[in-house]
């Protein structure tokens, strides 16, 4: 006589059902939606640079040395007679690449090990989160100043740098989620029908981590903007005359009170981006966190 096993009744959740889901919630909310609309004005501002920058950001004219702004140079020039506003719309793209590569080098790393350990378990685990704890240890912008120190200041050097000192919060994220999915009905009725690790982890434990990755990685980017302009201001990171938000900050400390708007406008833009991005961050968590409701 056959044996009929019962299969647990529930149903894998769909991350793309919520997502969708989340996604409406988060067109119903202003703050969501502006924080959103920001970000975009600020990608967009990146990608069209070169038709958006009224003058060449490396012109020099001695002529116009720290002069305040006019119907010429809307926000001022600064020590050397570059415009402000051009270095300015020219600087998104290097704040904006070490915020989203940075995001991307670390989930590339941390989430295939993360889960990893978390499914797998055993001397894996004990082994991966001694390293993560060990990384833990040092505070974030202390290890991308340390690693940008050691490889050398350049831009490309500081967004690594920072990408490694964002592995720690991806790999516990994910190992996290990995051994709470594990234990799911779902994945152990898939187990049950002959489904192989491999196919388990892609079919169920990725897609239904992707939610909080997505949070994680909204509020990583914040931080990543940060410790760019952080790197930069040190002189670690894009190096002059390139145009960079930290180095034009670096520039416009000795003239804080000659020309205060040097400091005014990269520090504006740093600000409204990382609190964008951290609002945006914090209207996905509330969307995605069915407790909620």
């Amino acid at each position: 006589m056959a044996v009929i096993v019962p299969l647990p009744s529930a149903a894998p959740p769909r991350a793309s059902s919520r997502l969708h889901t989340a996604g409406r919630r988060l067109l119903r909310r202003p703050a969501s939606v502006a924080a959103g609309v920001v970000i975009v004005l600020f990608v967009a501002t990146a990608i069209f640079a070169p038709w958006l920058a009224p003058l060449d950001p490396l012109h020099s004219d001695f002529l116009m040395v720290r002069q305040a702004p006019s119907a010429l140079h809307w926000l001022g020039t600064d020590e050397v007679g570059r415009d402000v506003l051009s270095r300015l719309i020219w600087g998104t793209r290097a704040s904006l690449l070490a915020g989203i590569v940075p995001v991307l080098v670390a989930c590339g790393i941390s989430v295939p090990l993360g889960v990893i350990s978390g499914y797998a378990g055993g001397w894996i685990d004990a082994l991966v989160m001694r390293v993560t704890d060990a990384m833990l240890a040092v505070p974030f912008l202390i290890v991308a100043i340390a690693m940008a120190a050691f490889l050398g200041p350049d831009l490309r050097n500081s967004i690594l740098a920072i990408g490694v000192a964002a592995l720690p919060a991806f790999l516990r994220l994910a190992r996290a989620a990995a051994m709470t999915i594990r234990t799911e009905d779902y994945v152990d009725a898939a187990r049950v029908v002959g489904a192989t690790p491999l196919r388990i982890v892609f079919r169920h434990v990725l897609p239904n981590m992707l939610p909080p990755l997505l949070v994680q990685a909204s509020i990583t980017a914040a931080a990543a903007v940060i410790a760019e302009a952080s790197l930069s201001f040190l002189g670690l990171g894009q190096q002059p005359p390139a145009p960079s938000w930290g180095s034009m900050l670096n520039a416009a400390q000795q003239y804080m009170v000659d020309a205060p708007w040097m400091a005014i406008a990269p520090g504006a833009m740093i600000f409204v981006l990382v609190i964008s991005l951290n609002v945006f961050g914090d209207c996905v968590r509330d969307a995605l966190d069915t407790r909620r409701r």
